[in-house]
């Protein structure tokens, strides 16, 4: 006579089981899920707010554009001040690729909002000479007012960074500040140049004013030059020995987007680190899930050793633990992806920033739930399963 098999539980049955056991003791489950939604929020959290913030620094290098090159007056090798050519200008439009050059010079002003502001209250403004294709080769804006033009630019007035105007109190065109002891009008207030922020605290004249008025001579402190993508490096390469023939060691060659860049690395190397921390809070989570799951073996023993009386196999008491802490599992990871997400929009909207959540971060998420539902539970699961039903009825 042969013996018959023990019938094996439909899937469907697992699942009923383990949500049952999960229903039973609601609060102790929602603190331990929650060790796990805190860990998969952060880690979502993380990425989504990093990648949104390099979607948007992406965006702004694509607007502003990364073949901007500077060449700047350093000093000679005895420490002295280098003045780079009036016609440094000129000489750098010769080079081949170039699209575009233009210049600015710092100017030795005082800069008061009155001439009744003591002289040696500059408010932290400084002065400089500008051209008028400026604006072009920046990509900058003005935000009220106007910018120097062929004629302004021979004029006493001035063009004020927008933190040169807060600084100086001023928030209109039309206002008066002292430049020296010259009377100068704003006709002009900039939005703040991203890729050259020093301008944003700096009172800018055209360069024939600053020559008339401001006892300027004319040269230039820093060459700006736009070129194609493509022929970056190669301009880059002569620009320093054409601003200044025969004294290039003197002069300073940048691409103001490189500090943008770089500042998308350093976003990547702290996502590592909150990513690290991320999965420290989600270990943490899974050690809750497993102190659950032993507790919850030690509780229902009677439970146990009366399934396994009435014929419950050990496999089918293994799936009935192991599905609940994967359901704990899932139930903390689902809420804290949805966390994560939310977290991530409304940091991102309070950003200005387009809100980027990567699906891979989801999908990730949910993933290291279902392991850390299988870590967690596989040893109470084997507890359970190796409880010998007399025992258990007979203890109990």
């Amino acid at each position: 006579m042969s013996v018959p098999r023990p019938a094996r539980l439909a899937p469907a049955d697992v699942l009923r089981l383990g949500a049952v056991g999960l229903r039973a003791r609601r609060a102790r489950i929602v603190l331990s899920a929650l060790g796990i939604a805190i860990g998969i929020a952060t880690m979502v959290a993380v990425v989504g707010i990093s990648t949104s913030s390099r979607s948007d620094l992406m965006a702004q290098l694509d607007r502003l554009g990364t073949n901007l090159l500077t060449a700047e007056a350093g000093e000679d090798a005895m420490g002295q001040a280098v003045k780079l050519p009036k016609n440094a200008v000129a000489m750098v439009e010769r080079i081949g690729p170039v699209q575009h050059a233009t210049a600015t010079a710092e100017v030795d002003a005082r800069i008061r909002r009155s001439d009744v502001v003591p002289e040696e209250r500059t408010a932290g403004v400084t002065a400089q000479a500008a051209r008028p294709d400026l604006l072009t080769a920046l990509n900058a804006r003005v935000h009220r007012g106007v910018w120097l033009d062929g004629a302004r630019e021979r004029l006493p007035v001035t063009v004020l960074g927008s933190v040169a105007a807060e600084l100086l109190g001023v928030t209109r065109p039309g206002e008066k500040i002292m430049v020296n002891d010259v009377d100068t009008v704003v006709i002009g207030i900039l939005e703040p140049v991203e890729l050259v922020p020093n301008l944003d605290r700096v009172a800018l004249v055209g360069f024939p004013a600053a020559e008339t008025y401001l006892g300027f001579d004319g040269h230039p402190t820093t060459v700006f030059e736009r070129s194609s993508d493509a022929s970056v490096e190669d301009v880059r390469a002569v620009l320093a020995r054409t601003v200044h023939p025969g004294n290039e060691g003197s002069v300073k060659v940048s691409r103001p987007s490189d500090a943008l860049a770089a500042k998308s690395a350093t976003d990547k190397g702290l996502t590592t680190l909150m990513l690290g921390l991320g999965a420290i809070a989600l270990l943490v989570g899974s050690v809750g899930v497993a102190n659950t799951m032993v507790v919850s073996v030690l509780e229902r023993r009677q439970e146990i050793g009366l399934r396994r009386a009435l014929g419950a196999t050990r496999r089918a008491v293994r799936l009935q633990f192991l599905t609940e802490s994967l359901l704990l599992s899932a139930l903390g990871g689902a809420a804290g992806a949805l966390l994560g997400a939310t977290a991530t929009f409304a940091f991102a909207r309070v950003q200005g920033w387009t809100a980027v959540v990567p699906l891979w971060s989801l999908g990730g998420g949910l993933a290291a739930t279902l392991v850390t539902g299988v870590a967690a539970g596989l040893y109470p699961a084997i507890r359970a399963a190796r409880l010998h039903p007399t025992v258990v009825l007979n203890a109990t």
